[in-house]
């Protein structure tokens, strides 16, 4: 099992930041690329289940909350539809004044090449979030 871990700091207080990963219209508005047509449910509470989908891209990412601390910590189960397999989101947020440490950890994938696939497409995200904050 394999490891993505990526931290940035971003110039948004540590509440705008935790909304952006909380808000469904939020992840909606930056997750992906808005040609896609994201559509986002979530139940941000542990035990809570969250999906992320695009019938444009005919992709959809689903889990389930395990750890909510608003506004510092969120991590969740990941699972694109198709996979068998989960793997476990970690998002801390740090707040330095108005700007916001975040750091993520994606843990528990398959191989290398997953590693660097979800490496890739969590850089593509993150540098969509300043934008839309």
């Amino acid at each position: 099992m394999t490891t993505v871990a990526i931290s940035r700091v971003i110039a948004a207080p540590v509440e705008r930041v935790w909304a952006a990963f909380s808000d469904p219209d939020a992840l909606m508005a930056w997750f992906w690329p808005a040609s896609l047509a994201t559509k986002v449910s979530a139940d941000v509470r542990p035990g809570g289940a969250y999906r992320i989908s695009s019938d444009v891209g005919a992709m959809a990412i689903s889990g389930v909350y395990r750890d909510v601390d608003e506004p510092v910590r969120l991590a969740f189960t990941w699972r694109w539809d198709g996979e068998d397999t989960d793997s476990l989101v970690t998002i801390e947020l740090v707040a330095l004044g108005d700007e916001t440490e975040l750091r993520l950890r994606h843990e528990r994938l398959a191989d290398d090449e997953s590693r660097d696939a979800h490496a890739q497409g969590w850089n593509d995200c993150l540098d969509r979030l300043p934008m839309w904050l």
